[in-house]
């Protein structure tokens, strides 16, 4: 590393106000905060910094991450769902003025750049009025980046929106875009074949090429495929600095860390390798039908399982459809990546959104995937036909979209049994992903050496 002190290198980051995209955002900056000159201010909403806590509720982001907040200018989070392309709107359109306002507040030293999620263009606007250098933060895989960023090479059909590729369209979209192995034209499906969406997400594209840099939260031998097909077609340098999860914080943990429901207490008295975790993600949910049949499947799958179900109410629900009580515990939050890493955990149902399947593969636990939206079904399609590490259910849903109860129990049964060729395949695969994982975040790994080469990118 050499006897000079690193420049200070003081960057402002502008997470996307989404719970996914915001926690990916806190794991670049712990990853950044580690090295020598580099400290970072957040900038969020009023209501943000108070879902955070911060900074009291994340101390190992350590002293060199402060938060600053913007007032609420954007719909609440809570009702972020119920109107997606509204919600977009405000984040485009609302939060650059106040942010402006921010800027010229700070304290010193002055920032030497903006880091931002890709889904806040406007930042790219700010960054070339101030003369500042703007790094756009890739939250979703590389993959289906590769796909949104050619999205233009699809046959018009799917270029155009509205009139979208059929969803039960199994054609390869590789044919058109290079370094989008395996993923169909039926995995665009619903996000990218909503022309409003589609509008939105092609604008935020349009300022990739006018920024200065991209970060991806994956590592470079997750998807090397798109990765290396990013760094030949962008027109900035390219960073994989991932995993982006918290690891950092896990290596901290003891013994004595919180427990509040008993989980992980109960996971120590568990066979190594028996549970399911069942995590369905914390923004979108499944439909109420879809959900009976998760829980009646849980129950006939006869596996034990650990499920994280925040809403009252369908915890209710669940104990109501499963009656067995020693089936599993069902916890209205836990540590996931503690969870995952816990060796009676062996494998993990999840919606696929890109934060939860770099842990998994971090943890080195194989997934069933259940994909809603967005980069989701790209991702569960990386699982189960690129990494070979789980098991897809989408394609076994009935006509009406809901994958029956008979089939997720056979899935379940697929993914969890100790003596089968296949889980054992997929084990195998996943401990080989985990090992990647780990060997690109240490010293002289791919992302170690990209997160370096970034830092040195802003701070000259």
């Amino acid at each position: 590393m050499g006897s000079t002190a690193a420049p200070p290198c003081h960057l402002v980051a502008v997470p996307y106000p989404g719970r996914g995209h915001v926690n990916a955002m806190l794991n670049l900056c712990r990853l950044l905060a580690a090295r020598d000159g580099v400290t970072i201010t957040v900038v969020v909403t009023e209501e943000w910094l108070g879902l955070l806590g911060a900074p009291a509720a994340l101390p190992d982001l350590g002293p060199r991450v402060r938060f600053e907040a913007i007032p609420n200018v954007i719909p609440s989070e809570h009702g972020r769902a119920n109107d997606m392309v509204g919600f977009l709107e405000a984040v485009y359109t609302k939060m650059a003025a106040p942010f402006e306002q921010l800027l010229d507040r700070l304290p010193p030293p002055a920032p030497v750049a903006i880091v931002a999620d890709v889904f806040v263009p406007w930042t790219v606007g700010v960054g070339a009025r101030r003369g500042m250098p703007v790094c756009l933060m890739c939250p979703i895989s590389a993959t289906m980046f590769a796909v949104q960023y050619s999205f233009h090479l699809l046959p018009p059909a799917a270029a155009g929106g509205g009139a979208s590729p059929d969803a039960t369209d199994h054609c390869l979209i590789e044919n058109y875009i290079p370094g989008t192995k395996s993923i169909r034209f039926a995995d665009l499906a619903p996000t990218h074949t909503n022309a409003i969406l589609l509008d939105r997400i092609f604008e935020a594209h349009s300022y990739v090429k006018k920024a200065q840099c991209i970060i991806f939260t994956t590592f470079q031998e997750l998807e090397s495929d798109a990765m290396d097909a990013l760094r030949q077609n962008l027109p900035c340098p390219v960073y994989a600095v991932g995993p982006c999860i918290p690891f950092m914080a896990l290596q901290e943990h003891n013994d004595a860390s919180p427990d509040g429901d008993g989980y992980m207490a109960w996971l120590d008295a568990q066979r190594a390798g028996s549970v399911l975790y069942v995590s369905l993600g914390s923004f979108l949910s499944v439909s109420a039908a879809q959900f009976d049949e998760i829980a009646a499947g849980l129950a006939e799958s006869k596996a034990r399982f650990l499920w994280v179900l925040r809403d009252a109410g369908a915890c209710s629900r669940a104990r109501a459809l499963i009656r067995d009580p020693d089936a599993g515990r069902i916890v209205p939050w836990t540590d996931q990546l503690r969870v995952l890493c816990h060796p009676s955990v062996g494998g993990f149902f999840t919606h696929c959104g890109m934060n939860s399947t770099l842990e998994a593969v971090y943890a080195g636990v194989p997934m069933l995937t259940l994909p809603i939206a967005f980069d989701q079904p790209a991702n569960s399609r990386l699982v189960a036909e690129v990494w070979k590490t789980g098991v897809g259910l989408r394609d076994m849903a009935r006509a009406d979209g809901v994958v029956g109860r008979e089939e997720i129990a056979a899935a379940v049964e697929r993914l969890m049994r100790p003596d089968t060729a296949e889980a054992e395949d997929m084990r195998k695969r996943a401990a080989l992903l985990k090992d990647a994982a780990r060997a690109a975040s240490e010293e002289g790994g791919s992302s170690w050496k990209d997160l370096t080469s970034f830092v040195n990118f802003v701070s000259h």
